[in-house]
């Protein structure tokens, strides 16, 4: 399937499922690795990824389009598009959209492999934050009585 198909098939299931057109570009991105699908809300076009449609078939896919168009239509109609919005998932379960898109081979493991490396601790109380990344410890106060954090690098090499 190409650019021009995708188009055509977003513009049907926005006049069959929504009863509004879709007037805008509806493209593939072979790039997205982690999502299903993206709106833009300044341009107002949409991307695929294509790969859920080679791993999970038309169904899915089908399901990812309507998620994207229920961006769209609320965006444009001034209401609630965004996920945690009352008014997006009530359209979405409406239409029969996928809430969530299912994880393509391979990319399961890829997003939980790096450890802990860093601890942040509390001066006053002793409270502890793990981070996977670095940060400055005089940007932020603890969360449990505000005083000043400490930096410790923890040894990744067990």
């Amino acid at each position: 399937m190409n650019d021009e198909n995708l188009q055509q098939w977003v513009e049907k299931i926005s006049l069959e499922s929504f009863g509004l057109p879709f007037r805008h570009k509806a493209s593939f991105n072979s790039r997205l690795r982690t999502t299903g699908g993206r709106y833009f809300t300044k341009s107002h076009h949409i991307e695929i990824n294509p790969h859920q449609l080679t791993s999970y078939g038309v169904e899915e896919t089908e399901k990812i389009i309507k998620h994207e168009l229920c961006h769209y239509h609320l965006h444009l109609l001034g209401r609630g598009y965004q996920h945690s919005d009352e008014d997006f998932k009530l359209l979405l379960a409406k239409v029969g959209g996928s809430r969530y898109c299912q994880s393509l081979p391979g990319t399961e493991m890829k997003r939980k492999t790096m450890p802990y490396r860093y601890m942040l601790v509390c001066k006053a109380c002793g409270q502890t934050y793990l981070r996977k990344r670095k940060t400055d410890p005089r940007k932020y106060a603890c969360g449990r009585c505000r005083g000043k954090l400490l930096l410790n690098i923890l040894d990744t090499t067990k």
